[in-house]
């Protein structure tokens, strides 16, 4: 039988939850059960640092509205009918409150998205079943022009968070030497995310350029431990540098998101000195509203500074003076302008045989 619907209180806005008693996560061997009233709480206790990571962004919204449990289905780009879906377009009979941004899609489509601008919003999301939250890299008065650069440090088989952190370090030094604050965030799995606020007047086809150069950089410095490649079959046991989580429509999970595993693991912002002797199930949305009550929101000061992309795009360049050319996109991306063949090595029948 459902249990009735509650009220919360959103800084200020009394934020209807229907159902809190269901279980969203099962407990597991070291973590409690979660329900639907304990996530919307979850959210409105870390509510000034979600809304520092969504505020006027347009945003994706990935729902389990049945809740993580074994055997429920997320719908992919490939594959739909699943249980757990993206909504990229805000659901019909929202709050007044709720906002939108206007977006276009790499197919030249437009959606209205949801673009928070109180936290309202985001506990209305997480009551009704969104667990993540997948903001663009712009704000909504500029859709066109990314604020944010995403370097996004993924282990291959073969290769573990400690190893992403490794190569983190590496990123640090590089944007020391371009002159750049990055903060690093755990990704709420194996990976580390890093960002960098960005000059509001460079296209995502630039942003994209910039995190190929940044990656090919790292590459250079550590060849036989991070990889550009984007051909599974090419990456081998390294980090992979996804540059192409900077592309139009590619986003990732907010800081302070919810990630849909076991445990509530959550992507978690931390300080460059604490990433080493951090791991990713230190963070969950049982453990983080105590982190934040002490430490407050360690990204607070992300928006104190925005720098040019000009130092990356100069390296992006050179490189493509000494020969490489721009590199593939994602699958279900129209051929791109500039874009090499997109095809998998092994199966390019024109590529040079050793």
């Amino acid at each position: 039988m459902a249990s009735p619907a509650i009220e919360l209180d959103a800084d200020g806005r009394a934020l209807r939850v229907s159902n809190p008693d269901r279980v969203i996560f099962p407990a597991t061997d070291a973590t409690p059960q979660l329900t639907k009233r304990e996530v919307v709480e979850y959210y409105l206790a870390v509510g000034s640092g979600i809304l520092r990571a969504l505020r006027e962004r347009p945003t994706t919204l990935e729902r389990w509205p049945k809740g993580v449990h074994e055997g429920i289905v997320l719908s992919t780009r490939e594959k739909g009918g699943g249980d757990a879906f993206f909504q990229k377009r805000i659901p019909r009979g929202a709050p007044d409150y709720v906002e939108t941004a206007r977006i276009q899609f790499p197919s030249g489509r437009h959606a209205d998205e949801v673009c928070p601008t109180e936290i309202a919003v985001v506990g209305w999301a997480a009551q009704m079943g969104t667990i993540t939250f997948h903001p663009w890299p712009v704000r909504r008065d500029d859709v066109d022009h990314p604020d944010e650069l995403r370097i996004d440090l993924d282990p291959q088989p073969g290769t573990d968070f400690a190893d992403a952190v490794r190569i983190a370090g590496e990123a640090r030094t590089l944007l020391d030497e371009l002159g750049y604050v990055g903060y690093p965030k755990t990704s709420g799995g194996r990976g580390v995310h890093i960002y960098v606020r960005i000059e509001p007047r460079w296209t995502f086809t630039d942003v994209r350029h910039a995190a190929i150069a940044f990656g090919r950089e790292l590459e250079r410095r550590a060849p036989m431990e991070v990889t550009t490649k984007w051909w599974k079959e090419e990456r081998g046991e390294r980090v992979f540098v996804d540059y192409n989580q900077n592309a139009r429509d590619r986003t990732i999970a907010s800081a302070y998101s919810i990630r849909p595993r076991p445990g509530a693991p959550v992507s978690a912002p931390v300080e460059w000195d604490e990433l080493p002797d951090v791991a990713p199930e230190d963070f969950t949305a049982a453990t983080m509203p105590a982190r934040f009550a002490e430490r407050g929101d360690v990204h607070a000061a992300i928006d104190d500074v925005q720098h040019s992309l000009q130092p990356l795009l100069d390296l992006y360049e050179r490189d493509t003076g000494d020969g490489l050319s721009d590199m593939p996109y994602p699958p279900d991306y129209p051929k791109m302008p500039g874009e090499p063949k997109r095809v998998q090595p092994s199966r390019d029948r024109d590529r040079p045989r050793d």
